[in-house]
């Protein structure tokens, strides 16, 4: 990260931050249903350890459950130090997009394929998310 990017701390800017997990997991949900897509939620980002000028960020963006037309992408921040290769958690974030046609409206996904236990597990638990965030509506 680069200078522009620090707050008044020396810190990264936590919206520069946003913007990089929004960024993430809007791709990953775009190679899922192969369609564009736009945010329609982001849960609560809580910012554990800051990341400093001269870091490295490591987004890691995964869908972690398909609806009619809504997907959920779980990305992980990660700040690796790039002399020592110390990597340090920052934080995680739970984003929905709506894919959509080539009309600009909501359109259909392709089902998540769960393989193993961990992602059945993982999808049972963003299940409850999304019926949580629909109950705020």
């Amino acid at each position: 990260m680069h200078p522009e990017h620090a707050n008044l701390l020396g810190n990264v800017h936590g919206g520069w931050i946003m913007k990089l997990v929004d960024e993430a997991g809007a791709l990953a949900c775009m190679r899922h249903a192969q369609k564009k897509v736009v945010t329609v939620a982001i849960d609560s980002m809580t910012f554990r350890q800051p990341i400093r000028i001269g870091d490295l960020i490591v987004l890691n963006a995964e869908v972690t459950y398909t609806g009619h037309t809504s997907m959920e992408a779980e990305v992980q921040v990660i700040a690796e130090n790039p002399i020592t290769g110390e990597r340090t958690h920052t934080n995680t974030a739970y984003l929905v997009y709506v894919a959509l046609d080539d009309e600009g409206h909501p359109t259909t996904v392709p089902a998540l394929v769960l393989e193993t236990e961990e992602e059945i597990k993982r999808m049972e638990q963003a299940k409850k998310r999304q019926a949580h965030r629909i109950s705020q509506k």
